[in-house]
């Protein structure tokens, strides 16, 4: 679908013309420039490469310098496809926030903030196992039995044990769009969204 780049400010709360107070987070979407357009006959599929916020030539490699002199833009930092805008934007084409004005609903991706090695009980929602009262003392956030010994004498893939959180590509669907303010390229979303604040994320239509 439809969509653009932008790097997560923060969080804030409005209030609704009910009077409710609404939870929102505050996200700077584009401008983005069209760096690449993918065709069937040339890709095998219709798309186009968007970039976003500028970056430094000696930052930038060669190879990618040809690729964004030919489009004609400054390098960029960030690089994204999206599917979906059919053959109304060429190379070089600037997109706005504007293009959320008739959203209702959109769909964010970013990569989640890394808690590191947890337990079952912060990664999986385990109550922990185990009474004080029955004389042990350091097992009350164990996971408890993760299989029979004898049969079938081995640990099934995917059991619910302690390792990795977070750190992941994670996609939050139908998020509602409470506000556009395309004089400073915001869009603010009701509810969360994955990511710290200044990380990119990927708003789809």
């Amino acid at each position: 679908m439809p969509g653009l780049i932008g790097k997560k400010i923060g969080m804030t709360s409005v209030f609704s013309a009910e009077g409710k107070n609404i939870p929102c987070t505050v996200i700077e979407v584009g401008p983005c420039v069209v760096t690449q357009v993918k065709t069937v006959e040339n890709d095998g599929y219709d798309a186009i490469q968007l970039g976003f916020e500028d970056k430094k030539d000696k930052h930038t490699p060669g190879g990618e310098k040809g690729h964004f002199k030919k489009a004609g833009v400054n390098p960029k930092r960030h690089l994204a496809e999206f599917k979906g805008f059919g053959n109304d934007y060429k190379l070089g084409s600037e997109i706005t926030v504007d293009l959320f004005n008739d959203a209702v609903w959109v769909d964010v991706s970013a990569v989640s903030k890394g808690k590191g090695f947890q337990g079952v009980v912060k990664r999986h929602g385990f109550s922990g196992v185990g009474e004080s009262s029955h004389g042990q003392h350091n097992r009350l956030r164990a996971p408890g039995s993760i299989g029979a010994g004898s049969s079938p004498s081995k640990v099934f893939k995917g059991m619910k044990m302690g390792g990795q959180m977070g750190n992941k590509r994670v996609t939050v669907q139908n998020l509602q769009v409470i506000k556009v303010i395309p004089e400073h390229n915001l869009l603010m979303l009701k509810g969360s969204v994955p990511g710290s604040k200044g990380s990119i994320v990927l708003i789809e239509k």
